[in-house]
């Protein structure tokens, strides 16, 4: 087998002094080097080519393939493979094109620093994701250790802390890890006035007291904005508790409204996916931010009608119908997806409980019949309020 022909090599602040023996022999013997200037800067004067990688980042692969079988380095950040510009690479090679040598990540690094247990702390890359990114896992006591592209993205981050309401937490600054220019200040997010933060940032969020996000299915309803077209909280739990998310699956949320199911789907796991159809734009705007605000900016919105209107790309694993329920629709549907596919539909008038009592004779499943009652004044006291009941149809295709 032919060695390969590129090697990438992770590179930290202290440049050509923190490399491996086998990355300097790689880096010895290369024909082309190519990284960002950042990284070129790191090294001492090369006797080989140098390219300086473009921007924006994919740019760059299709220069680097024009080198396919000379001796090519790729110079990237720390580990190359966590949140690196390594798998970004190699999902355009074949197995045994490439070996790689990483350098201690900037996760690894700041733990180091602040004396946190890696396993234990969040890590998320914060280059190209909104802030918003970080809701899901701020909760009072928690350790995360984010990395930003800039200092405007720090301050920022402290704005949208305290906005929160995590104004408490306290911030680690950590600039430069590794190398000379290493520089680390912390101060809580509501007080941060550092200026001239300088790049490679990272910032360790050690969380205060603020509004934690629940970790089960049936968000509290005041989390999404809504016009009231909204899964209740309740029904929406055991909405979730019948479609079964499981890691890496797909959703089609028809009829999505305020997007909430949609959203408590890929909240359930951070490699699910989910897609909305919404024939109304206002709606389908307000699930866009919904998810935007909630740090599930995965959500994809489709605005239209099914069954004229169909998300592209491979089958789901499961369907939600949730608006738009038809006899067309459930014959389209049965028509178009695969064998196993879960399907849930949850019906509130007569006509449409009717429909899904029709198809449950015809297709088998699961009929639920769900009524609740809230606590109301009566003039001095207090009775029951109903709600109207929700009919509920789960069956696996």
């Amino acid at each position: 087998m032919a060695d390969p022909w590129l090697t990438i090599i992770g590179l930290g602040e202290d440049g050509a002094q923190g490399l491996s023996a086998a990355a300097r022999k790689a880096l010895e013997r290369a024909e082309v080097v190519i990284g960002p200037p950042r990284h070129l800067a790191l090294l001492p004067a090369l006797t080989c080519a140098t390219l300086e990688w473009p921007v924006p980042f994919a740019d760059g692969i299709a220069r680097l393939l024009e080198h396919r079988g000379r001796r090519v380095v790729m110079l990237a950040s720390g580990d190359p493979f966590w949140f690196g510009a390594g798998t970004t690479v190699t999902r355009h090679l074949d197995p045994g094109e490439w070996v790689a040598h990483p350098a201690p990540s900037t996760f690894s690094l700041a733990a180091a620093r602040l004396g946190w247990a890696l396993q234990d702390t969040v890590g998320i890359g914060l280059h190209a994701a909104p802030l918003a990114r970080l809701r899901p896992h701020l909760a009072p006591g928690r350790a995360i250790i984010a990395l930003m592209p800039d200092g405007e993205q720090v301050e920022a981050l402290a704005r949208y802390l305290s906005d929160l309401g995590f104004g408490a937490s306290t911030l680690h600054v950590m600039e430069a890890l590794g190398g000379p220019r290493e520089r680390l200040r912390c101060a809580a997010a509501e007080a941060m006035d550092f200026h001239e933060i300088a790049h490679p940032v990272a910032v360790g969020i050690a969380t205060g007291a603020g509004p934690a996000m629940p970790v089960i299915s049936g968000l509290p309803d005041d989390f999404f904005v809504s016009d009231g077209q909204i899964t209740k909280r309740p029904i929406r739990a055991l909405t979730l508790s019948a479609l079964a998310p499981r890691a890496g699956e797909t959703l089609w949320d028809i009829g999505a409204g305020s997007g909430s199911i949609g959203i408590e789907w890929l909240l359930a796991h951070p490699a699910n996916r989910a897609l909305a159809i919404e024939a109304d734009p206002v709606r389908a705007e307000r699930a866009r931010a919904n998810a935007a605000s909630l740090g599930v900016d995965r959500l994809q919105v489709i605005e239209g009608r099914a069954p004229d209107t169909w998300p592209d790309g491979p089958a789901p694993d499961a369907v939600f119908i949730g608006g738009g329920l038809s006899e067309d629709l459930l014959s389209a549907l049965w028509s178009r997806l695969p064998a196993g596919t879960r399907l849930v539909v949850n019906a509130v008038t007569l006509e449409s409980e009717s429909l899904l009592a029709r198809w449950h004779g015809l297709k088998g499943g699961a009929l639920l019949r769900v009524e609740l009652a809230d606590a109301a004044p009566i003039g001095t006291r207090h009775g029951w309020k109903a709600r109207y009941p929700v009919v509920q149809w789960s069956v696996t295709l």
